[in-house]
This record gives structure tokens, C-alpha cells and sequence, in this order.
């Protein structure tokens, strides 16, 4: 960790002006970034040992504003105000700052967050905050402990990690009407995702039962479909027969044009993790979403875009 300072409004070499905090988590980037921007993940993990946090609005885009109130173990609360410079997902927020405690000069800084990945399953994350001047970092570092705090700030994100849902992202070269089919026509299913899938429908309250052959041992999948929003959205319940513990799995379609954005999550993972249970760690799970929709959803979505134009290309005109 590096304790320099720094501030990009201000004149002078930034040397003595900035403090430097970095922290290596064993996550996918995208996981990183998805418990940085959403409020309600951040509220669970922001802030020094024993602060809570509200958040009042938080607009993770250029010009959008954050605004929340960390309130400390003795009861004080700290409010605070940011508006974003630039969001590069997931790469990069810039911020300016500003915030303390009621009555004193308060805090203001800008604050530049990067998200650097170390192959697939680890992130880099780099906290710099830039100060007006070396006396305002000195005093903050004094007054507000925000060395430590910072630290013990990504630590609480670390704590939270194994908790967290999966997220994935990904866009695809195809309308949101063949991904949807790709994702609830069982027939399909069984392409890309589930070889053993019996049957699957679209409809609250469908439920399914199969068994998959994993690691020496069968694991009969429960599944139970609980929300459907045609084309656009679909949940489902996803336990084990026989083991404890309970997911969730929710897939979202946001048309782009031509192309579709699927959001992948998948909470509640950890629950099912135990001496008793390997292989159902939340590495394996992980590991195997980023290959289904990473790769073999892609894949598949490819073989149905070219059927689909060699079909167009073999129909005849009509007037």
C-alpha cells in the first residue's frame, strides 16, 4: 500500500497530495465491478469496521451522483456526496468527493478506482484519492483514520465476496427472441446447457427434476421456475434433492439493436458449500457459468443465426 497524495485540480507536483490503497481479491473483475456499483451490494460491505451505510441515489454513469450517509458505531452520521467523472466498466470510476462530520471543514477529494484483472479469477483493485493539498490529506489521515479505513474498507469487500452472488455479462450477435429460446426451449437446453434436462417450460411454478453424473457422484437438480417475463426475464429455483441449501438463477435480456445483453446471477451459492458436499463449491459453479455463457451459448446462438439465414436464403421471394 502506498500512503502518497495527490489532487488532479491543483497545482504542484502530486507526490505528497494522494493516498494509495490496492487490494487482490480472488474474483472474476466482473464480479468486482458488479459489488462496487450496485447500492444494494455496496451498503453490505462500504465503509471502516462497524459503519452501515444508506444510500440515497447512486448513478453509476458520468454526471450521475451518489449520495449516502455512513453512519459509525458511536451513533455519528457522515454524510457524503460524490458525482462521477467517468465510468469505463469495468475498468475505471473517477469521482470527486466530498462529505465529514457535521460542523467541520468536511472532506473533499477525487477519487480514481481501477479494476485490473489477473487472469480469470483474480482482480486487482487500486483506491487513489487525491487531495487539494498535503495539509487537507495530512488532517484526513489524521482526523478521519483514512489509511486504515480504506484498508479495513476492502477487507469488509473481501469478507462479503464469499456471500455475494454470481454475476456474468455477456452480448451476443442475436435478437433477443432466439436468446430467450436458447434459454427456456428445453429442446435447446440440452444443446448448450443441460444434456440431461427432461423438461423445461417458461411457466411460474413449473418444476423439474434431473440428474447430472459430476465428480463421482449423481446430483439430482431441483429446479422450480418462479418468475417469467417473456423475452426479457426468467427465475428459477435451483437446489439438490437430499442437500441443504437453496439458489436462485435469474436471467435478463436487454435488446441492443440487433444484438442482446444477457445478465447472468446466480445467489445463493454458498449455501450448499460443505465437507460433505465437494463439488459444489462456488468455484465450480462459477467456472462452469463463465464456459456456458462465455463459450457454449455463444456457440450455440452462432449455429442457429447461420440455420436461420440459410433457411431465408432457400425461401422464395414473394410478391
Amino acid at each position: 500500500m502506498s500512503t502518497r497524495s495527490a489532487h488532479p485540480d491543483a497545482a504542484g507536483d502530486p507526490a505528497d497530495r494522494e493516498i494509495v490503497i490496492t487490494r487482490t481479491f480472488d474474483a472474476p473483475r466482473e464480479l468486482i465491478w458488479e459489488l462496487w456499483t450496485t447500492p444494494e451490494h455496496v451498503v453490505r460491505w462500504w465503509g471502516p469496521n462497524g459503519f452501515t451505510t444508506t444510500i440515497e441515489g447512486m448513478d453509476v454513469r458520468p454526471g450521475g451522483v451518489w449520495k449516502h450517509v455512513m453512519h459509525g458505531p458511536d451513533g455519528t452520521d457522515y454524510p457524503n456526496k460524490s458525482v462521477f467523472r467517468e465510468v469505463v466498466k469495468p475498468e475505471r470510476i473517477v469521482y470527486t468527493h466530498g462529505g465529514g462530520r457535521p460542523g467541520d471543514r468536511g472532506v473533499t477529494f477525487v477519487a480514481t478506482w481501477t479494476f485490473e484483472a489477473l487472469g480469470a479469477k483474480q482482480t486487482r483493485v487500486t483506491m487513489r484519492a487525491v487531495f487539494p493539498s498535503a495539509a487537507d490529506r495530512d488532517r484526513v489521515v489524521r482526523d478521519y483514520g483514512a489509511i486504515e479505513g480504506g484498508r479495513q474498507t476492502l477487507a469488509r469487500l473481501a469478507d462479503y465476496l464469499p456471500r455475494a452472488p454470481i454475476v456474468i455479462e455477456r452480448t451476443y450477435a442475436a435478437p433477443a427472441a432466439l436468446v430467450w429460446k436458447a434459454i427456456t426451449d428445453a429442446e435447446q437446453m440440452k444443446e448448450w446447457y443441460m444434456t440431461k434436462l427432461t423438461s423445461f417450460r417458461a411457466e411460474p411454478g413449473f418444476r423439474t427434476e434431473f440428474t447430472v453424473h459430476f465428480k463421482d457422484r449423481d446430483w439430482v437438480h431441483v429446479w422450480e421456475v418462479t418468475a417469467v417475463v417473456p423475452e426479457r426475464m426468467i427465475a428459477y429455483r435451483w437446489t439438490f434433492a437430499g442437500i441443504p441449501g437453496e439458489s436462485l438463477v435469474t436471467f435478463e435480456l436487454t435488446p441492443e439493436g440487433g444484438r442482446t445483453r444477457l445478465r447472468l446471477t446466480h445467489e445463493g451459492v454458498d449455501s450448499f458449500q460443505s465437507e460433505a458436499n465437494p463439488g459444489l463449491e462456488r468455484g465450480n459453479f462459477l467456472g462452469g457459468w463463465t464456459e456456458l455463457v462465455g463459450k457454449d451459448l455463444p456457440a450455440f446462438l452462432g449455429q442457429a443465426m447461420a440455420g436461420a439465414a440459410a433457411t431465408a436464403a432457400k425461401t422464395p421471394a414473394t410478391a
